[in-house]
């Protein structure tokens, strides 16, 4: 049904018809009927006409791809800056088309002036001016003779509004009752509205869930994304480099502990998990350096994700376990340090205190990210990196990587730095204490106690803060990398609320600098057991192994009166035997004289 309006116009060009015959054109021929075609535009529907021709005034030869472009404005029409605002876009995007009436019938000039008037600042306040091609002095004047063109009926608005009902154009828009919501070009309306295409190197799919910037069916390609050939290279060395070097001092640290686990008390225990996490970290990492790229990101020509159907791979999803879970963990280990250091500074617990809640420690070290873990397997979160190859969450995903990533992680250092800020007040007030009724010797050792704790926490919550503000980085921007690709042309930046200054792909520096800080913390994990007593440990290590093998126990002397569990005599390296005496002892029962005697080693000592 036609509107009042256009009744209207045909009966203007009724009038005109029957005044001076059929229509012609500027020949002198008479022009062909026009061939129209219904609105499918979403935007364009209802708004008081239904039928259209292409191509139009821009050059769409079809109304997918002048949906494709009008679709760039809906933010400005959600948030009705102005009521005019849709049907002028649709009157120049999808014109009018009267079969019988030849030429174009555009929207008055005040049609747009008016869409201007409220909707120009709204762009202006977000960097954006009014588009060139939208420019109100092409349009003609209402009323002018030689040139029919589209403007609001007041009257009929005014009627429409009072009755609640109307055709849903500009001219007949109704008050919603609801405070027009505030735009926002953060806000996923103003970003996602575009109308966009899965533009190379994203890939398309045929499964719905996959998503790139509000793109349906299109996802991540399995690599060379946002980098070069080149830098893709520079990341494998860089990583396997810096996770080799982790794995090495992990482990010499994880070995130190078991060879001398009487050594590693309560609260700086929490040191030696942590440090096993790393050490399953850096072998995830490992694990993706030896079996490769694409074996273990990637489906194909397309990144590995969950909403692809097949789900992850084995490979992939032993990577995830190791990356993910022990990161995780070794996070929520660094909580229970900084907890058990608060323990023993500020409430002054006690070694044996604080070693028998440990069963408490390692089941909330282990049960909170074992959570998270079954959680995105259960929900099918687990993805591939395109650019470093590591199945983990969040790669592809932003939500999933704030609510696995990012917010734990910036939980738990918020947590263990207010417990380490207060345990090292208190271990400074204890400073003074010491230092006015203690000796010089107890200052030493808790002068050194509190510098390696300083050196320790520096060296975690620097590496842990910059890992936040990457994946902060990452997520904020993402979106606007991936639209900067899938939404391409002269006005995408207004629907994608993506201004000219800002990035249009990551900082490389910002990827490497990830990377390493994912695997550094591991390295300087060893520093505490940077000192004599390690070295101590490793000897007294290496001589039982010495005299653990037959031939070599030609070196090797008994101890007296020790032996084995088995009941063989004990052996140790004759160089390690140290003569307490050579004081002749006389015996009292039979005064029978030793000249010289071996001192007995306890066992836990040899």
């Amino acid at each position: 049904m036609l509107t009042p309006m256009l009744f209207s116009l045909q009966l203007y060009y009724a009038v005109t018809v029957l005044a001076f015959g059929k229509p012609f054109s500027n020949t002198g021929q008479q022009v062909q009927y026009r061939r129209c075609q219904e609105i499918s535009i979403p935007m364009c529907k209802s708004i008081g006409y239904n039928m259209t021709q292409m191509p139009n005034q821009f050059n769409h030869q079809t109304q997918e791809e002048a949906g494709m472009e009008v679709h760039q404005f809906w933010p400005l029409v959600e948030i009705n800056c102005s009521p005019d605002l849709r049907f002028f876009l649709c009157s120049m995007y999808t014109p009018i088309c009267i079969a019988d009436y030849p030429k174009p019938l555009p929207a008055c000039r005040s049609v747009c002036e008016r869409a201007r008037a409220g909707c120009a600042p709204l762009m202006r306040q977000y960097g954006f001016e009014w588009p060139p091609n939208l420019d109100c002095d092409k349009l003609p004047v209402f009323g002018q003779p030689d040139q029919l063109c589209m403007d609001s009926n007041q009257t009929e608005q005014q009627q429409n509004n009072n009755a609640g009902s109307g055709f849903g154009s500009s001219s007949t828009v109704r008050p919603t009752g609801r405070r027009p919501p505030t735009l926002d070009h953060h806000s996923p309306s103003s970003r996602f509205a575009c109308s966009c295409q899965c533009r190379a190197p994203f890939v398309p799919v045929a499964s719905p869930d996959a998503q790139v910037g509000n793109v349906s069916h299109c996802t991540y390609p399995c690599r060379g994304l946002f980098m070069s050939s080149e830098n893709h290279h520079f990341v494998t060395f860089w990583i396997g480099l810096w996770a080799v070097l982790c794995f090495m001092s992990t482990l010499v640290t994880v070995l130190t502990f078991l060879i001398d686990m009487h050594r590693f008390h309560y609260p700086e225990r929490p040191i030696i998990f942590l440090s096993f996490c790393y050490l399953m970290v850096s072998g995830g990492y490992l694990i993706r350096l030896v079996v490769g790229h694409d074996p273990v990101a990637c489906d194909g020509s397309a990144i590995r994700t969950g909403s692809s159907g097949s789900g992850p791979a084995a490979v992939c999803t032993v990577v995830f376990l190791l990356t993910y879970f022990f990161s995780m963990a070794s996070s929520v280990w660094w909580v229970v340090l900084s907890l058990t250091w608060f323990l023993a500074a500020g409430l002054k617990w006690s070694n044996e205190a604080i070693s028998s809640y440990s069963p408490y420690f390692h089941m909330f070290a282990w049960a909170l990210p074992s959570v998270k873990t079954v959680a995105i397997l259960a929900l099918s979160a687990v993805d591939g990196d395109p650019i470093s190859g590591i199945c983990s969450v969040g790669n592809t995903d932003v939500s999933w990587l704030r609510w696995f990533v990012l917010g734990p992680l910036f939980a738990y250092l918020v947590l263990g730095v207010f417990f380490l800020m207060a345990g090292f007040v208190s271990l400074v007030r204890i400073h003074h204490i010491v230092k006015q009724q203690q000796g010089l010797s107890k200052i030493e050792k808790l002068e050194k106690l509190m510098v390696r704790i300083g050196i320790f926490s520096v060296l975690y919550t620097i590496p842990a803060t910059i890992l936040i503000g990457c994946y902060f980085y990452e997520q904020h921007y993402r979106v606007l990398w991936e639209m900067a690709i899938t939404c391409q042309g002269p006005d995408c930046s207004l629907a994608t609320g993506r201004a000219h200054h800002q990035p249009t792909k990551p900082e490389f520096s910002i990827a490497v600098l990830k990377y390493f800080m994912c695997l550094v913390v591991g390295i300087t994990s060893g520093i505490w057991i940077w000192s004599p007593k390690t070295l101590d440990s490793w000897k007294r290590f290496c001589l039982r192994l010495c005299c653990c093998t037959p031939a070599s126990r030609g070196d090797c002397r008994t101890i007296v009166g020790a032996t084995t569990h088995g009941g063989k005599p004990l052996y140790v390296p004759t160089e390690a035997i140290i003569i307490k005496s050579h004081t002749d002892v006389s015996s009292g029962a039979g005064g029978a004289s030793a000249g010289g005697y071996a001192r007995h080693y306890p066992v836990n000592h040899l």
